[in-house]
């Protein structure tokens, strides 16, 4: 099971989440592209911290959205987005290059991840601009337009699952702004991680979902990130192989 985590999150003199902790921990990181948030003295900073520790590095793609932390979502004209897409890859894989490894996969953020469950244009748009840069394997929720697309373009859709959100009964993530919508107790994340083994996650009312998810998310953001993400990691290897 992949490990993951959203990183270089902060921008300027704001920071955001304990990067170098995490990359002591987690297999790969989902590098933000300066969209959402990141600039590229951040950027640099990540990847070169990430190669240190042998961390696959990931392009976080999102809506140009700074003032929204890209949780906001934007009717984008699909070629723009795709457009937007490619730059903030080659971006992050400029920085990454620097610092002797590369891109090896895409994960879009925030409201753009959620608008690729179901909005077809904008799921084709991240697909596009992801194979304009390259065929990188790209990460999504399971049954959503994103890795519907990504499959019919001939690149690897990834199957992901989060430790620390909420589901809904459909297989979706609650919003933010629901109650419900994040995990902050260790043990209940520990306890989501171990169940996804078993290839089942419950949902907000009880529901048991069935999914085969590859890749598991732990927010870089969440309170006691750390503190999460080593307790999965524990608990991972202690049943399973841990890539």
């Amino acid at each position: 099971m992949d490990l993951n985590s959203d990183l270089g999150e902060g921008f300027g003199i704001w920071k955001l989440g304990d990067d170098a902790a995490l990359l002591g921990i987690i297999t790969s990181a989902n590098v933000a592209c300066g969209f959402h948030a990141g600039d590229p003295s951040t950027m640099r900073k990540v990847c070169e911290e990430a190669a240190r520790n042998g961390v696959k590095i990931g392009a976080q793609v999102s809506y140009r959205d700074l003032a929204g932390f890209g949780r906001r979502f934007i009717d984008a004209d699909p070629t723009e987005l795709a457009d937007e897409v490619l730059y903030q890859i080659g971006a992050l894989d400029a920085c990454a290059r620097a610092a002797g490894t590369e891109v090896v996969y895409v994960k879009p953020h925030g409201a753009l991840y959620n608008a690729t469950v179901h909005h077809e244009k904008q799921a084709e748009a991240v697909v596009n601009g992801t194979k304009a840069f390259k065929d990188l394997p790209i990460l999504g929720l399971p049954g959503s337009q994103l890795l519907v697309k990504t499959e019919e373009a001939g690149l690897r859709p990834v199957q992901e699952a989060f430790a620390d959100r909420g589901y809904t009964p459909q297989g979706t993530l609650v919003p933010r702004s629901e109650p419900n919508a994040l995990l902050t107790n260790t043990a209940q994340i520990v306890e989501r991680a171990t169940r996804l083994l078993q290839g089942e996650l419950v949902a907000v009312d009880g529901t048991i979902i069935k999914t085969q998810a590859e890749s598991l998310c732990v927010h870089g953001d969440t309170p006691g990130a750390v503190e999460h993400a080593r307790a999965v990691k524990d608990a991972l290897k202690a049943v399973t192989a841990f890539v």
